[in-house]
């Protein structure tokens, strides 16, 4: 076994964002690229020597290859022994899952999450912490910092080992065992939820479409709910991961999920429809031409998570991203449990789920996730869904009728503005800044604003603080409006603006969603000046 040290220089824009290093699949594959941050990563982490790591990806374009090099790497850096996912397929769910259940030292995922793959799409590296979940921002940092003073990587110069198929192999001195994706995944889900329960579901006639998307939770989907619960074949669709995932975006979201879409609203639509993203961290609900926020199924999961075995215990609190609508505020009010509100990315929930402090979290990009791992977990989302309703006995849309008559409902929607010149980008956000001081008292398209902030947010286990994460301008009547830019994109910022508008018990729950969101959509524009700043007519995504 050789192994060989590059000499190297820094190369810039290599800082992690919210979910790791996002970039175009050709700036990954230029030489040096992906070695200088893979060595950053282990370098920023105290080194891999002695050390085991989880490596899996979503079977995009690059993915394989992507692994290779990390194996020879961690190999050329002392890593005792790696655990790979079969054919490089990881969710990104189960990478978290098996960092837990092996006590590894962390794990390396290959995915752009819900963006698009490809040669000419997205690839993205992500580094997640011994508890599971994505490294904190004392991590992440301390990788950047490699990365602008990196002088050299070390490589072995023979050939990774095969991984297509599960078993133990050597490269040097360290051990690398190929496993099944899914087995260890499978295995969590039959100790959190009543498997019978669901199996009987469907064995009366309930019926499901999952779309994978062609993405990696394809194997996942139809091995649990068509092999282990029983769901009538074919339930699962677009179920085989593909490298560009079918031509198609795997963003889990009415727009995207089109073809899923179509199926709920048709005139034999299934009882429940889902979607999930390119590695498996997102998930999409919908009933009987009947679609749910991510915010409200979060705000139902927390109400009705007690009907399964996981959770039939108090919950010890709930945690939501601060963009994400404050439905669940009142049921955690009402259920008489904290509700924590943090800043954008799901390493925020990792030291309160560490230290027992929330059970369920989520986001309104369409994660949800509980204390069971350190990651949101799409197909989790799912059957903990299947569970309550196997429980329940109500349909969907009659749940969520329900449920807003007993607790109100917020509309809400997202609307994005993609690729806008940083420079740009930044100077809309400044000038918002600038004027959320003297924003409370103010009437904005007959609105009046009642509150004014740019989020900060104090950690309440560890005390670090987080500052600049949006703009949040909320009304009177519980009514709100939040800008922030997006860490997800490869190109440009991406310009989010959250609209919600709150809507009693007793009011109209039944309105077509952009004619209730009107009046705040008119407020955002005043706010904000987009068209001015940006040229823009209309937001190129809305969900």
């Amino acid at each position: 076994m050789t192994f060989k040290t590059v000499r190297t220089s820094p190369i810039e824009g290599q800082k992690p964002g919210t979910s790791g290093l996002r970039k175009k699949t050709s700036v990954f594959r230029t030489p040096g690229y992906l070695e200088n941050f893979v060595q950053s990563v282990f370098d920023g982490t105290g080194g891999a020597a002695g050390k085991t790591f989880v490596v899996g990806g979503d079977g995009r374009f690059y993915n394989s290859e992507a692994i290779g090099v990390i194996i020879r790497m961690a190999a050329a850096n002392g890593a005792v022994r790696l655990i790979v996912g079969q054919n490089g397929i990881l969710s990104t769910p189960a990478v978290s899952n098996l960092i837990r259940k092996f006590k590894t030292d962390g794990g390396i995922i290959l995915s752009a999450s819900h963006n698009p793959g490809g040669e000419d799409g997205d690839f993205g590296v992500k580094f997640n912490a011994p508890n599971g979940g994505p490294a904190p921002e004392k991590i992440t940092d301390e990788i950047f910092a490699r990365t602008q003073q990196i002088t050299e990587y070390k490589i072995a110069e023979e050939d990774a080992c095969d991984f297509d198929e599960p078993g133990r192999f050597r490269l040097g001195k360290t051990q690398i065992d190929v496993v099944d994706p899914v087995a260890d995944y499978e295995a969590l889900m039959q100790e959190l939820f009543d498997f019978d329960a669901i199996r009987t579901l469907f064995a009366n006639g309930f019926r499901i479409c999952f779309d994978a998307m062609h993405a990696v939770t394809g194997p996942y989907a139809k091995r649990i709910l068509e092999g282990a619960l029983g769901a009538p074949a074919g339930s699962v669709i677009n179920a085989v991961p593909s490298p560009n995932f079918g031509g198609g975006h795997p963003d889990p979201n009415p727009v995207w999920a089109s073809e899923l879409v179509g199926v709920m609203n048709g005139p034999d639509a299934p009882d429940f429809g889902a979607a999930s993203d390119g590695d498996g961290d997102r998930n999409m609900i919908m009933g009987k031409r009947t679609f749910v926020t991510p915010s409200d199924s979060l705000a139902l999961l927390t109400a009705y998570a007690h009907l399964t075995p996981a959770y039939s215990g108090k919950l010890s609190g709930v945690a939501r991203s601060m963009p994400t609508s404050q439905a669940v505020d009142r049921v955690a009010e009402r259920l008489g449990i904290p509700c924590f509100e943090t800043p954008t990315g799901w390493k925020f929930f990792g030291n309160l789920l560490d230290a027992g402090k929330a059970t369920l979290c989520g986001e309104e990009s369409a994660g949800t996730g509980s204390n069971h791992i350190r990651e949101k977990d799409g197909l989790w989302a799912v059957l903990l869904w299947l569970n309550i309703l196997a429980r329940d006995g109500r349909d969907i849309v009659q749940l969520q009728q329900d449920h807003w008559r007993s607790f109100g409902r917020n509309y809400y929607s997202r609307h994005d503005y993609e690729e806008i010149p940083t420079d740009i980008a930044n100077t809309l956000m400044t000038a918002l800044r600038e004027r959320s001081d003297t924003l409370p008292g103010s009437m904005v398209e007959d609105m009046k604003v009642v509150e004014a902030d740019d989020f900060s947010y104090r950690d309440p286990i560890d005390q670090s603080l987080t500052v600049g994460q949006g703009v949040r301008v909320r009304f009177d009547g519980g009514s709100r409006v939040v800008f922030r830019l997006s860490g997800t994109g490869t190109q440009g910022a991406t310009l989010r603006v959250y609209l919600e508008r709150f809507v009693g018990c007793s009011g109209d729950h039944n309105m077509n969603v952009r004619e209730a969101l009107s009046p705040v959509i008119q407020a955002a524009e005043a706010l904000a000046q987009i068209r001015r700043h940006t040229g823009r007519t209309k937001a190129d995504v809305i969900t």
